[in-house]
């Protein structure tokens, strides 16, 4: 189960306990004092992956990160841009879920392979955060995540999506500047950090049973519920019925917001919802599902395995760190209305 859960059962990468300092952004002598403030701390970042203490076998426990010093002499040859400010732990005392560090995230993909870099090999192993996540601490995972997202937005905007140009981080790591000043009549396009909103939502009848699918790309033996991305011009109610029909043939009504959760796989905010099937004879989109059906609480009870990567039941439900085993969770312990 995931322990130290954010904001009494929160979804999990969500609440970082940081103060996120926004309002200092675009203040360049306080990013320039904070980076090498000795309470700073980097989250460094590998290709997506995240910098993880090594363990003996024998006392394998809750993955530590490992935070890096502005203080080392190496991280600025190494970095693909600069650190991006992530905020601050407002806890001085160190008793909540992170310590009292200012946080920033760089990016170390320049380097070829940490494993052959001793001053990082040294350190602990750069690990996928979907491996680790709901083996981490709510803080932490979330911290992780929040970084994870920030670098992926800005390897994908190098380039000016107006003019082609090369960009440049700007304002702490909130803004890519184009640097041509002819890429409007304006001058220079500004870019900001965007998330992709998804909807996600678990459909039942009404009564003892929901609707889980499997897609083509999910691993074997995972079900889950239905998402799809939200179009322009579309509400989000619009889109979970939409998706539904699309996916599996079935309309649905009733339609209820749940929760939402930061998903950086790759930048995704996830909006949840439960809806209410007005049909209940499944038509799938061959070319999305591979499999949907019907199934009780009292089934999912009883057979409704954790996922396992490495070792796939032959059927099982959504991995513990995601939105989808929360609303499956909830609907199972009668927490929502059917």
């Amino acid at each position: 189960m995931l322990r130290d859960a954010p904001l009494n059962g929160g979804n999990w990468y969500s609440h970082p306990n940081l103060d996120r300092l926004s309002i200092k952004r675009r203040d360049p002598q306080f990013y320039a004092e904070r980076l090498y403030a000795p309470n700073t701390r980097f989250v460094p970042v590998w290709r997506g992956k995240h910098l993880i203490e090594r363990q003996p076998a024998e006392k394998r426990g809750e993955p530590k990160p490992v935070y890096i010093s502005p203080q080392v002499d190496w991280w600025p040859e190494y970095t693909a841009s600069a650190p991006i400010l992530l905020g601050e732990s407002p806890d001085p005392d160190g008793d909540g879920p992170l310590e009292p560090y200012t946080y920033f995230a760089i990016d170390l993909s320049q380097i070829p392979d940490p494993k052959e870099f001793e001053p990082l090999n040294k350190l602990g192993a750069f690990v996928d955060l979907r491996r680790i996540g709901p083996l981490l601490n709510a803080g932490e995972a979330a911290l992780m995540a929040y970084a994870r997202g920030m670098i992926t937005w800005h390897e994908k905007h190098k380039f000016c999506g107006v003019c082609g140009g090369p960009t440049a981080l700007r304002e702490a790591g909130f803004v890519r500047a184009c640097l041509n000043p002819d890429c409007t009549p304006e001058g220079p396009t500004h870019h900001h950090p965007r998330t992709d909103p998804a909807v996600i939502m678990l459909v039942t009848d009404g009564a003892d049973r929901c609707l889980l699918g499997r897609g083509h790309r999910l691993p074997p033996g995972l079900h889950s519920t239905l998402a799809g991305f939200v179009e322009p011009g579309e509400s989000l109610e619009d889109a979970v019925a939409r998706e539904v029909m699309e996916e599996v043939g079935v309309t649905v009504t009733d339609i209820r917001y749940h929760s939402s959760q930061p998903w950086p796989f790759p930048g995704s905010i996830m909006l949840g919802f439960y809806a209410r099937a007005t049909d209940f004879d499944i038509t799938l989109d061959p070319e999305e599902m591979a499999s949907a059906d019907w199934y009780s609480r009292d089934w999912l009870k009883e057979n409704g395995a954790d996922f396992d990567v490495e070792n796939p039941p032959e059927f099982s439900v959504p991995r513990e760190d995601s939105i989808a085993r929360r609303l499956l969770d909830d609907w199972l312990d009668g927490k929502v209305n059917p």
